[in-house]
């Protein structure tokens, strides 16, 4: 039977092993697992419905059942204010507009948000999604993501997307004009993908001047369909560092800053949700498959929410979201700690893995000694920065740092 949640709280306010001073910064993750088709290449919980969208019945339950969620967990972040909201998937934008409205009336109704809280909704390119994003923004969303990926037909078959290049240029021209703020996802090292095939896309993404972009490098990611039947024409590994410098040269010409590894943003425009990850801030996880981290006086949680949709719908509504979660020991909180902030273009503060983590930044040591010897970090003052090397090598630098 599941640990009721009121003494589940209790036990983490018990004696740890590590001890903050003040509880970071607060961010809420909503998970919504539908799609209407997964992509070979995907390894998040997403799931394909079979006949199309979501029914309305369906998404008011899911609804529902992540509001109880939310309700069953307050008592672990009761009176900490939230600095963003991030819904992500699956594909979120297949929600109507009104159960959109309705999940963050209750998450306001439950919550203190900043002002100015950042509130973000994954959208597809799709023409069903796109006719409805001015309606998400008077929902209160207020900063889309649209997954382009590429504006390539065939670049896009090949790596089962359901939309099409004209698809992905009318989203965005929607999304400039219904939001503020947005970001646009791209994808590199596709099938078949030369120079000449990404520096197109890298043109046409930057024309629509985009406040946010996030690249990432295909990978053949375990237990999706691309690991056991990889595609052809995959770009070799110097290739794919020749596009990477690409990507880095065309993104700085249009004014792009890339201030993590994959994100590149104008001044204003960087991800606050994404930031409060690599700066081990907390995030409350709530829907199917969803991940939390959240701290405590003398300890850090780890949560992990039912994955299979429909369970999760049984279980939160009666109380019991959390499938499994289990306390970070003060030996792994380095490596955990390293292996967001050492993501940031601009490093981190050593004072800030002090406040994160609860321990003494002296337990660095070993990792720190070895990452600038290898010449992959440096010192800036109290600054910790990956170098030009550092970066391009980011998971030797981090391994640096895992527990003997």
């Amino acid at each position: 039977m599941a640990e009721p949640r009121a003494e589940a709280t209790l036990r983490w306010l018990k004696p740890g092993a590590v001890r903050l001073d003040a509880l970071p910064p607060l961010s809420l993750y909503l998970h919504v697992p539908w799609c209407l088709r997964k992509c070979p290449y995907c390894d998040f919980n997403s799931h394909e419905l079979g006949g199309g969208r979501p029914d309305a019945a369906l998404q008011a339950r899911y609804v529902d059942a992540l509001v109880a969620d939310l309700e069953a967990s307050l008592p672990l972040i009761w009176g900490r204010p939230v600095i963003s909201v991030f819904i992500g998937g699956g594909t979120p934008s297949l929600l109507e507009p009104g159960q959109v409205d309705r999940l963050l009336a209750a998450v306001r109704a439950r919550l203190p948000l900043e002002p100015g809280c950042e509130i973000t909704l994954e959208a597809n390119p799709g023409t069903f999604e796109r006719e409805r994003f001015a309606a998400f923004r008077a929902a209160g969303v207020t900063r889309l993501s649209v997954g382009v990926q590429s504006f390539d037909d065939a670049a896009l078959a090949a790596i089962g997307r359901v939309h099409d290049g004209a698809q992905a240029r009318a989203a965005l021209e929607e999304a400039a004009r219904a939001f503020d703020t947005f970001n646009l996802d791209l994808m590199y090292a596709l099938p078949g993908q030369d120079l000449a095939a990404l520096a197109r896309d890298l043109a046409t993404a930057l024309s629509f001047s985009p406040p946010h972009l996030s690249i990432y490098h295909l990978s053949l990611e375990p237990n999706t369909r691309f690991a056991s039947r990889p595609p052809e024409g995959l770009p070799d590994d110097d290739l794919a560092s020749d596009m990477l410098d690409l990507i880095a040269e065309r993104t700085a010409a249009g004014g792009l800053a890339r201030y993590e590894v994959s994100a590149f943003a104008r001044p204003g425009h960087r991800c606050v949700h994404n930031q409060n990850y690599w700066h081990f801030g907390d995030y409350l996880g709530l829907g199917a498959g969803a991940h939390g981290k959240l701290s405590f006086a003398e300890r850090v949680v780890r949560q992990v929410r039912w994955r299979e949709p429909q369970a999760y719908v049984e279980q939160a509504l009666a109380g019991h979201a959390v499938s499994n979660e289990h306390e970070v020991g003060a030996a792994e909180l380095p490596f955990e700690f390293m292996l967001n902030a050492l993501r940031l273009r601009e490093g981190f503060e050593l004072g800030l893995f002090a406040e994160r983590t609860g321990l003494s930044p002296t337990t660095l040591e070993p990792g720190l000694t070895k990452a600038l010897e290898r010449g992959l970090l440096e010192r800036q003052g109290a600054r910790l920065v990956p170098t030009a090397r550092g970066f391009d090598f980011l998971s030797d630098l981090q391994q640096l740092f895992l527990a003997a």
